[in-house]
């Protein structure tokens, strides 16, 4: 591979960051790059930023299911519901980014639960289950989700939800590509054709949206 690695900032929460699971690495092969999972708290950036989530707000959270099931039934992909959601996700974010797995192994542990999550799975919050999913994909699920409960699986979980949010990343999925960011799973044939060296943004006019005055302000409550 060569070119600077592809970061993909997810949440197991999202159904968008499960189909561009899929999907990115092909994009990223494609142009000699390699991906570089970012495992992040959704909620942490809904805070940071003021946003309810999609399954806050209620006709969204309907479109959005509707929306992943054509996704999915394009690609082929299996796409069923969680048990519940929204969910805890923080045991699987602070497993996906465990240092003792190297990139294999990383990327067995974020599909399997990506798929105990949208693919007809079990779901991903209850510890000993994750760590059954984990030992099927030939790691030790046990000794994983016990080092997720210490102290430096937590610190290192905020830490890159704070390095992303410093990166600019709002939402999941995104991807960051020669310091260029795409978010969400339809922004992956935008990044395909960044990485081509096809953009077609033009600069000068992109330019012209950067001292854009605000003529109105809406009011918050």
């Amino acid at each position: 591979m060569s070119g600077a690695p592809i970061d993909l900032y997810f949440d197991f929460i999202s159904p968008f960051a499960h189909l561009a699971w899929w999907r990115a690495p092909a994009i990223a092969a494609r142009h000699g790059r390699t991906l570089r999972p970012r495992p992040v708290l959704f909620a942490a950036l809904l805070g940071h930023y003021g946003h309810l989530g999609p399954a806050e707000i209620g006709p969204k959270r309907a479109y959005i299911f509707k929306q992943v099931l054509r996704r999915a039934a394009e690609r082929g992909l299996t796409l069923r519901p969680p048990p519940a959601h929204p969910f805890n996700p923080l045991l699987a974010l602070r497993i996906a980014g465990d240092p003792t797995l190297d990139a294999e192994a990383q990327r067995r542990v974020i599909g399997a639960l990506f798929n105990a999550t949208w693919g007809g799975g079990p779901g991903i919050d209850d510890p000993a289950t994750v760590a059954r999913i984990l030992d099927a994909v030939g790691v030790d699920g046990h000794a994983l989700v016990a080092a997720a409960g210490e102290a430096p699986a937590k610190a290192r979980l905020r830490a890159e939800t704070e390095a992303a949010i410093a990166a600019g990343v709002f939402g999941v999925p995104t991807l960051i590509a020669d310091g260029e960011l795409f978010w969400g799973d339809d922004s992956l044939d935008d990044l395909d054709r960044f990485l081509a060296g096809d953009d077609p943004i033009d600069q000068a006019a992109l330019a012209a949206w950067a001292d854009l005055p605000a003529a109105a302000q809406r009011r918050r409550s």
